[in-house]
């Protein structure tokens, strides 16, 4: 749908001559080629959206656009570039003041730098690691605050999914399924959308484990 509706605007862009709405289609086309795992021919492309986005002179959706970048280095695997930009987002966010992004960089922030700090392995240790561990609550944690705060439902959904995600590899799984039911409980449609399913499938996770019978031997 990205696809669809990006080129039919920077047809009319391109038409009329409005860079400022070209460079933004481009960036966006370059996402959904990532998003279709084409990661060098969309970064690339949205790079050079970006530039002329801000040739232009516009500041506004900055947040917003580096963010996206962001997560498109970070799904290629440039994590300490994601991270990087993902500080010039939210130094953008304090100077601009435009926020409605603001919580999801948190959380990405939370994602990147478990991904950064685990090196490619899928745990960390938290005992030994307590203050990394930390770090990345205090984003989600953050993330879900500014959600809430700003009554965006669904970005406080995607910070609860994660900060379950991560309680429940640290062992604290009834706080985990509290937190992200309170938080899935909210919605009434949309069931069929990534996020939703993402979360429906989590609960039923931490739910199953909460159940789990006692190991043979333990009291």
């Amino acid at each position: 749908m990205t696809q669809d509706l990006a080129d039919a605007s920077l047809s009319v862009a391109t038409e009329h001559g409005f860079p400022f709405w070209s460079a933004f289609q481009t960036i966006l086309l370059g996402w959904v080629s990532v998003k279709q795992g084409k990661a060098v021919e969309g970064i690339t492309q949205m790079i050079s959206g970006m530039e002329t986005y801000w040739t232009t002179g516009a500041e506004l959706l900055r947040p917003y656009l580096i963010g996206l970048l962001a997560e498109a280095l970070a799904e290629r695997g440039s994590t300490e570039r994601g991270l990087a930009l993902l500080a010039e987002a939210l130094e953008a966010v304090e100077k601009t003041g435009e926020r409605f992004y603001e919580a999801e960089l948190y959380r990405q922030k939370g994602e990147l730098l478990f991904r950064s700090y685990s090196e490619g392995s899928e745990l960390i240790d938290f005992t030994t690691q307590p203050s990394r561990s930390q770090e990345i609550e205090r984003c989600f944690l953050k993330a879900i605050s500014v959600a809430d705060h700003q009554q965006a439902k669904w970005f406080e959904l995607r910070a609860a999914t994660s900060l379950a995600r991560l309680w429940h590899r640290q062992g604290k799984t009834e706080k985990a399924l509290a937190t992200l039911a309170k938080s899935y409980s909210w919605f009434t449609e949309g069931f069929d959308t990534a996020d939703l399913e993402d979360a429906k499938s989590l609960l039923g996770r931490l739910t199953e484990s909460m159940y789990l019978p006692a190991p043979e031997g333990s009291e």
